[in-house]
């Protein structure tokens, strides 16, 4: 027994080695492209990493798009784009079939395949679509598969989407719900950049030639490692700490000074994408375990978009970020 798991260690081991060197071309590769960014970029490769989707949340000119097309190139992913306006119907994101008649006059019908058989998806502007065409995007973020006409299309693997949102304008919009949300492993916050990498940015992206991404692994090298950081331990203390981050943030369970302000909270998922993601930061970190530090960091984009206020905590003030903030205090 002992010897095997020994065996199962060296493994891991190895296996870590290769991935953290492929890990850290990928991030190199990012970062000569996209700028002033660190956090988002490496929120959205843990996001990928743990086999997960993100949202991405920010105003318009802040490289939302640039990010997700550098991110398909570098990891070397068939990724695709889908710009979603109110008029966009489900068909034109899973496909459709066609009838089709042969030579010899024989009907029959073709499934003609949508953008969604893409191993990265990019929904920009999610919002924008109606709740229609927003849930035909749940069967597939959840199941990896889709069914058109009682048939089942299975997507390639790896499969992620990476949706982005604009908080400003809300004007013919249709707010994602809940369901839909908590399908999102991170919900990924996109701020402006600061004055030197705003510096950076003029320079180096209106001259004769822009910076362009380069592939540093392949869909192969990411599914490896994504299996790699379900393997990777996670110890006692880092377990305990995210189920009282997840527990105390749910009505009724937690500390009554942060949970009266809470309408409802974070599901068994939250914990689950914590789990994943707080071993893919530490793989990202050059670490083959996570910490309870890992957990604080990511408390804010794993729960924000699975909590809503009271209206009483709306009327005085409160905010999300900083009822997470509090509760992540409490686990140092």
């Amino acid at each position: 027994m002992a010897e095997a798991a020994s065996s199962l260690e060296a493994s891991v081991e190895r296996s870590a080695e290769a991935a953290l060197e492929r890990v850290a071309a990928a991030r190199a590769a990012i970062g000569a492209v996209i700028f002033g960014q660190d956090r988002v970029v490496d929120e959205a490769l843990a996001t990928l990493l743990s086999g997960g989707h993100g949202l991405l949340v920010g105003v318009p000119g802040l490289a939302k798009t640039r990010l997700v097309e550098t991110l398909g190139t570098v990891l070397g992913l068939d990724a695709r784009r889908v710009q979603f306006t109110p008029d966009l119907m489900p068909a034109d994101i899973l496909g459709s079939e066609v009838l089709e008649e042969s030579a010899d006059r024989r009907r029959s019908f073709r499934f003609i395949k949508g953008p969604i058989f893409a191993q990265l998806l990019m929904a920009d502007e999610i919002n924008r679509a109606s709740p229609r065409t927003q849930s035909a995007l749940l069967q597939a973020m959840q199941e990896y598969h889709v069914s058109i006409a009682g048939e089942r299309h299975e997507l390639p693997a790896p499969f992620h989407v990476l949706a982005t949102q604009n908080p400003l304008e809300q004007e013919g919009t249709y707010p994602l719900p809940e369901a839909q949300l908590d399908r999102f492993l991170m919900q990924i916050d996109v701020h402006y950049p600061d004055r030197d990498a705003e510096r950076r940015i003029l320079i180096e992206t209106t001259g004769a030639e822009k910076p362009q991404p380069r592939p540093a692994m392949t869909a192969d090298d990411l599914a490896q490692i994504q299996r790699l950081v379900r393997r990777l331990p996670v110890g006692e203390s880092v377990v305990e700490a995210i189920l009282d981050l997840v527990r105390g943030a749910r009505p009724g369970e937690g500390d009554a000074a942060v949970t009266q302000h809470v309408a409802w909270g974070p599901g068994p998922r939250a914990a689950q994408a914590m789990m994943l993601a707080t071993r893919a930061r530490a793989l990202l970190d050059g670490r083959l375990a996570p910490s309870v530090a890992d957990v604080a960091a990511l408390a804010e984009p794993i729960l924000k978009h699975r909590m809503a206020l009271t209206f009483a905590a709306r009327a005085e003030g409160e905010t999300v970020s900083g009822l997470i903030a509090r509760l992540a205090e409490k686990l140092a």
